[in-house]
């Protein structure tokens, strides 16, 4: 048996012992150094110090604790419910316009936090009560809240984008600014899908506020609860965007803006600030702890040819690029129901980089594809685990059938922002 089949035995082992329940990180790191111990010589174990060293000295991935620091700052600021208020105040003569207001608040926590399974969290704890008790169906509500809430994993600073241009070895300024359109498109599609269907199936939507205008006073509550929260997005994001500011130095800034903002709502107690580092180092950790158990096996299954084998075979059965990536997309989707988007993109997405390189494929706009490819299994029954986190803060009587039936139109929706990325994604900036 070639060195090459052993590699993909070793990447079908991990695949499956993931899938078993192994912890990810031991998993990666464990089964690879026993595959080098019994195949490759141990010479080959030498290298891997600088490795680790190599990630640990990378500047770059020091955006990830920051921005998980951020995000779980802002989750305990209250910032998202004030949102929430003032923006169904705005929208209420609008049939469906607390769903409106879901989505707009659930964009702007993406764009601030970056980490879904907070977003979705606090959307379901803040917006599917009142939605629930304003007569919208449980299936709609719960459909809008989870799809608003997995757009972190797309619109910027996200870290699944910062993630993913680690191991893609793109610049993570360049994945901010090319998801900026096709992340803005999936939001409007939201808004549009939701207004549209007000026209359609009135029924399903509470009666709105007739009444309810747009004076001086509601206008002026929009402006104070967005301010800020506005204020963190446009210094972060902006200043990575304008080439001002790397992601590690704009993650920085918006580690101590959320810092700010939560004193300035009264929320900067000692119990959150050390409830927020305890969860920032959980957090934290885990990633770490996966990245180096996938750098041991990127050393391993590079050193046992698995990634020249690929390409070779892939240049043998003459597959044209296009259908490699549509398998690519179907692998990461599915694999999408059953484990994290961080083990997807830790041992996933360096198999197949080598492949899409040789092809001379825009890693860019592959890391785009990536992104939304994995927002959208996040949503899909049956194991989404976006469906798993609203479903823990659910009142009881929303059960998993609503959540399933509410979230197919959005999962249309995603599927088509893809398909449009894939075929004509010079329309949306990206590079194809």
């Amino acid at each position: 048996m070639s060195l090459a089949v052993i590699a993909l035995i070793l990447f079908v082992s991990i695949f499956l012992l993931v899938l078993y329940g192994y912890p990810v990180a031991f998993t990666l790191g464990g089964l690879s150094l026993l595959y080098a111990l019994c195949f490759l010589d141990f010479s080959v174990l030498t290298l891997l110090p600088n490795r680790v060293m190599g990630v640990m000295d990378n500047a770059v991935l020091l955006a990830v604790p920051l921005f998980v620091f951020m995000g779980i700052m802002l989750e305990k600021s209250g910032l998202a419910e004030r949102m929430l208020s003032s923006m169904a105040s705005l929208f209420g003569s609008v049939r469906g316009g607390m769903a409106v207001s879901v989505v707009v608040v659930g964009a702007l926590l993406a764009a601030s936090t970056g980490i879904v399974g907070a977003t979705v969290i606090t959307m379901g704890l803040i917006s599917l009560p009142p939605m629930l008790r304003q007569g919208y169906p449980a299936p709609l509500a719960t459909g809008v809240i989870a799809a608003s809430g997995t757009l972190g994993q797309i619109i910027p600073p996200s870290v699944v984008l910062v993630l993913l241009g680690s191991v893609l070895q793109v610049s993570v300024g360049a994945l901010f600014r090319a998801a900026l359109y096709p992340s803005l498109l999936l939001v409007a599609a939201y808004i549009v899908y939701i207004l549209v269907l007000g026209v359609l199936r009135p029924r399903q939507f509470p009666t709105p506020d007739r009444q309810r205008v747009w004076n001086r006073s509601v206008l002026l509550g929009v402006l104070q609860s967005l301010f800020l929260p506005l204020l963190l997005i446009v210094v972060v994001l902006g200043s990575i965007l304008a080439g001002i500011a790397s992601p590690t130095e704009a993650a920085g800034v918006g580690a101590a803006g959320a810092i700010l903002l939560t004193a300035l709502q009264g929320r900067l107690t000692w119990a959150v600030t050390k409830d927020v580092c305890r969860d920032t180092t959980h957090l934290t950790s885990m990633v770490f702890m996966i990245l180096l158990g996938a750098t041991t096996f990127s050393l391993v299954f590079r050193e046992l040819g698995g990634d020249r084998y690929l390409v070779g075979l892939i240049e043998r059965s003459d597959l044209p690029e296009y259908q490699f990536l549509a398998l690519v997309m179907l692998v990461v989707f599915v694999a999408g129901f059953f484990i994290d988007f961080i083990e997807i993109v830790f041992i996933i997405v360096p198999v197949v980089t080598p492949v899409f390189v040789a092809y001379g494929t825009d890693l860019i706009w592959l890391g785009i594809l990536l992104g939304i490819n994995l927002q959208t299994s996040f949503l899909s029954p049956p194991f989404g685990f976006a469906l798993f986190y609203l479903k823990g803060v659910a009142p009881p009587e929303v059960t998993t059938g609503h959540l399933y039936r509410g979230i197919v139109p959005f999962l249309l929706i995603q599927v088509v922002l893809l398909a449009v990325v894939v075929f004509v994604p010079h329309w949306l900036g990206v590079g194809g």
